[in-house]
């Protein structure tokens, strides 16, 4: 992931991913182009800014992702385009339909597990597993993206 020191290069770098996202090839071997709708999950000001470039014009962008409060972003790019940016804050019934879209696996989708960036065992851990989740950053540097809890039958009986 590139970062930029200045605001314009990161609307720059935002150009590049969203023309990157564009130029991939679809199962069936076309260029997947500008997309008819991006949903955001992450909130981080690049991500944001590369949907609004990789969205199609009259397309939408959905901001699901609770990130930086305070953003840069190229909202003349949105409304020459008539991108529509649309905050979602509820989750309703959305777990189910998530759950079997990041399960699906194939050569032209991408590793969701790698989105899991700490694990840890047992409900002994519980303490341990949502301090880290409330962090950026662990010890080592390494990004907290999701923090995930393993649990056996026994645990779960318990629960």
């Amino acid at each position: 992931m590139k970062r930029g020191k200045t605001i314009e290069e990161n609307l720059e770098i935002a150009k590049d991913t969203a023309a990157a996202v564009a130029k991939l090839a679809r199962t069936h071997g076309s260029e997947v182009g500008e997309v008819d709708a991006v949903f955001e999950c992450t909130g981080v000001p690049s991500c944001v800014q590369a949907g609004i470039y990789a969205t199609r014009p009259g397309g939408r962008l959905m901001l699901i992702g609770m990130g930086t409060p305070i953003q840069t972003l190229p909202v003349s790019a949105a409304a020459l385009r008539e991108v529509d940016v649309v905050g979602v804050f509820r989750y309703a019934n959305t777990y189910p339909e998530g759950v079997e879209i990041v399960s699906k696996k194939g050569p032209d989708l991408p590793d969701f597990s790698k989105l899991v960036t700490h694990r840890y065992k047992g409900l002994e851990s519980a303490v341990h597993a949502f301090d880290m989740a409330g962090k950026t950053k662990d010890e080592s540097g390494k990004l907290v993206l999701k923090v995930v809890i393993e649990t056996n039958e026994d645990e779960r009986a318990r629960l």
